[in-house]
């Protein structure tokens, strides 16, 4: 004998949250291949939001080569060796871009 499954009714949709928004800081060789001290981001990670930089400055190759020596602070946090895609990004957040420099 079959039996019949009531149809579940649809789940309503969740609204898309809004991905964060924040502060990009570039520093020194950052800031002169970037062609700016700062720049806003709408992003969930840092990876997001460096995608996001490297698209905006495709005109300017030296950019994309600088991020690849850079270090980042997100926050006043050191990110270290971790994954950008795993470094959340918070509203009102700020991303410290920092090429490596003599001296320190």
């Amino acid at each position: 004998m079959a039996t019949t499954h009531s149809a579940r009714p649809a789940l309503p949709e969740q609204p898309a949250r809004p991905e964060p928004e924040g502060t990009i800081r570039y520093w020194a060789a950052a800031k002169a291949a970037a062609g700016t001290a700062e720049e806003p981001y709408a992003a969930r990670t840092l990876q997001d939001a460096l995608d996001a930089a490297r698209r905006r400055h495709a005109t300017r190759p030296e950019f994309a080569r600088v991020l690849l020596r850079c270090s980042f602070l997100v926050d006043g946090d050191p990110v270290g060796t971790r994954d950008h895609t795993t470094v959340q990004l918070a509203e009102g957040g700020t991303v410290e871009v920092l090429p490596p420099f003599a001296g320190g």
